[in-house]
């Protein structure tokens, strides 16, 4: 049931609004305590649902402010899955964005990836799941070297993803009226649903312990 998010407050776009551009110090004190409670704790609660609705969600953080003018006009989140491999949210006047991705990898985890990659089953299952994840409207990107790794032939039929040192898919859900309703748990557990495959396939193949 339901007990947290009510959505972000129609004023927290305000908040945003006066923090765009390159505020002064005494403009970001002024707007702290109303951007804390009216754009970060709305993300906690939001992720919490999310959490409530499925364990595997459990290990999220919500961001703080930092110096840089970004992070006050950003709220940043990831839920964690495994080493490196993530859900990321992020809140700003442009609404709601969403990203699945495996990046700053640790040593080993690229060539892990490499290796299941180039491996018939996985690499022919990883490259069915990226065009399916692309068709639902995610834009992948990633580390991208310009050739396949040494070691790989060139005309390797999967040598675009061998060629990923992190993957990303990543899109825009929107800036609509839901942003301000419960509705927004729904939406992020539906994008989070259209990634699980992918970010599955990661844990299963390039999650390294620490």
């Amino acid at each position: 049931m339901r007990r947290q998010f009510t959505g972000w407050p129609e004023q927290a776009m305000d908040v945003l609004w006066q923090l765009q551009g390159e505020p002064t110090h005494a403009t970001r004190e002024r707007y702290r305590a109303d951007r804390e409670r009216l754009v970060r704790q709305p993300m906690i609660a939001l992720l919490n649902e999310v959490a409530d609705t499925d364990p595997r969600y459990e290990d999220f953080s919500v961001w703080h402010y930092r110096t840089d003018a970004w992070w006050w006009q950003h709220q940043g989140a990831v839920i964690r899955l495994g080493r490196k491999i993530e859900i990321g949210l992020r809140f700003s006047l442009d609404g709601l964005r969403i990203q699945g991705a495996w990046w700053y990898p640790d040593p080993g985890q690229v060539d892990m990836f490499r290796k299941a990659v180039a491996a018939e089953g996985s690499g022919r299952e990883l490259s069915a799941i990226v065009e399916d994840v692309r068709k639902k409207g995610y834009d992948i990107s990633g580390d991208v070297m310009k050739r396949p790794p040494r070691g790989y032939p060139t005309d390797h039929s999967r040598a675009n993803l061998l060629r990923h040192r992190s993957l990303i898919a990543a899109r825009p859900l929107g800036c609509e009226q839901w942003l301000h309703t419960p509705e927004a748990v729904d939406r992020v557990l539906s994008a989070a649903a259209d990634l699980d495959a992918l970010l599955m396939w990661l844990v299963r193949h390039a999650k390294r312990t620490a």
